[in-house]
């Protein structure tokens, strides 16, 4: 694990601790306090002290049995509480069904957080080749159909920080690597409705992505069909395009959203 960079305002031992929360979370049967060491690239004294605190309170804890340390009940309630937070997800699993049945292509959802797509819930194809991503899975917003119809939404000044910050790295021959591309890429999106991922970030794959939106016209989602290229010509782009708008327009009616009428201010 990398340790974070030192900025103004970041109270150092709690991104520690987060960190370690972080490392927890992908072990499934836990870590010794020597291999948590090694991975977070921290003292064992500190790690040590720090597991302590996060124990007293619930977060991680100690398995005798195997000598490993573990995520904490504590941890799952805050997890349960984002979820609550994100019943958009409960909302969308119908409708997710519904865009596979009629594309025969994997749905999916995601959100965003921090400068990429979270996949939140899929929906597969019943087609032997058939694209997934288990939820949880993070792409770049500018390489995705999900991220770039969330960026058409967002002030163009917010995208540019985000562009300077997160990269544009090439990923595959069709990746998008210049920020005025993207830019010219995301006019399309807001005239059409729709975004479109062609090879972007993994080669033999192609998307279409719509967004949904809350009760004050704020994205919150996107929804995409995604499937291998060779099922998705030029001319079949558009009719997925409309499956997504549809589906997208459902979930933003049954999240109490709306649609936005005009395009945001700075795009």
């Amino acid at each position: 694990m990398t340790k974070p960079t030192a900025e103004p305002g970041i109270v150092q031992s709690l991104t520690r601790a987060l960190g370690l929360l972080d490392t927890l979370a992908a072990e499934d049967r836990g870590l010794t306090l020597s291999e948590i060491a090694a991975r977070t690239a921290l003292p064992v004294s500190t790690v040590h002290r720090l597991l302590t605190t996060l124990q007293v309170a619930g977060y991680v804890r100690f398995a005798p049995e195997r000598g490993a340390w573990q995520i904490g009940v504590q941890a799952f309630i805050v997890g349960i509480a984002f979820l609550r937070s994100r019943e958009i997800t409960a909302i969308a699993r119908p409708v997710l069904y519904r865009m596979m049945e009629a594309s025969g292509e994997t749905a999916n959802l995601a959100i965003a957080d921090q400068g990429e797509i979270v996949y939140m819930a899929q929906v597969e194809s019943r087609e032997m080749m058939r694209a997934m991503a288990k939820p949880g899975s993070r792409v770049g917003m500018y390489c995705s159909a999900l991220g770039k119809v969330l960026l058409a939404e967002m002030p163009t000044p917010e995208v540019r920080k985000l562009v300077e910050w997160r990269g544009l790295p090439r990923l595959t021959d069709n990746t998008i690597t210049s920020a005025e591309r993207l830019f010219e890429d995301l006019k399309t999106v807001r005239v059409q409705g729709y975004a479109t991922d062609d090879e972007e970030h993994s080669i033999g794959l192609r998307c279409v992505a719509a967004a949904v939106f809350d009760e004050v016209g704020q994205p919150v989602a996107a929804v995409s069909l995604s499937a291998p290229k060779a099922r998705v010509s030029n001319s079949r782009l558009a009719e997925l395009g409309g499956i997504v708008n549809r589906g997208a327009a459902d979930i933003t009616a049954a999240f109490g959203g709306k649609l936005p009428r005009l395009p945001m201010e700075g795009n």
